[in-house]
């Protein structure tokens, strides 16, 4: 049986022979087993379980998903739902400050943040510190962080060209945002 993290509803794969006895954080229905919490199967004595992923505060190194929510010209606010591939409950975000040094690591002086984000875009970030009392430093430095989905003025799913341009399926116009390199490409 694979680590995998599991969503809720979705089937886990077993191995071959009979069905073992059903824990906590797993049912079956229509023949298969399948997960009713986020989390990794594995076995407790002879039952097949999923223990609750418990969300952590962002530390020194997590990796972060938020939104946009405030521009200024010296940094963007983001609104933290995802640390270290946990979501967070409803309500219980935490706030990260990307500073306009820390968007990039070459020409960091040349940075315009209003090229680089847009309020709503969904950010995936590298806490830094733990900043000041109130937010999280995050950084934008490396080439598979940065905006991973953004809305075109017109309403449409952006799709990145280049790591500092988006452009919009439905008018074509590119907009400037600092992506973040898809995953799977090498």
């Amino acid at each position: 049986m694979a680590s995998d993290l599991v969503l809720p509803g979705q089937p886990i794969p077993l191995p071959r022979g009979p069905v073992p006895q059903l824990g906590r954080g797993v049912y079956e229905k229509d023949e298969q087993v399948r997960a009713s919490l986020v989390g990794v199967p594995h076995f407790e004595g002879s039952s097949l379980v999923i223990s609750r992923l418990r969300p952590q505060p962002p530390a020194p190194n997590s990796v972060v998903l938020g939104s946009i929510t405030r521009l200024s010209p010296l940094q963007a606010l983001l609104s933290i739902t995802v640390v270290d591939d946990i979501p967070l409950p409803p309500g219980e975000e935490f706030t990260g400050v990307i500073r306009s040094q820390d968007v990039r690591a070459t020409e960091k002086d040349k940075v315009k943040i209003g090229d680089c984000f847009r309020g709503g875009d969904v950010v995936r970030g590298l806490v830094i510190s733990l900043g000041d009392a109130r937010s999280y430093f995050i950084t934008t430095a490396r080439n598979d962080l940065g905006v991973i989905f953004a809305t075109s003025e017109a309403g449409a799913t952006m799709e990145p060209v280049s790591w500092q341009e988006m452009r919009c399926p439905k008018t074509g116009k590119i907009e400037k945002r600092k992506c973040a390199k898809p995953e799977g490409l090498s």
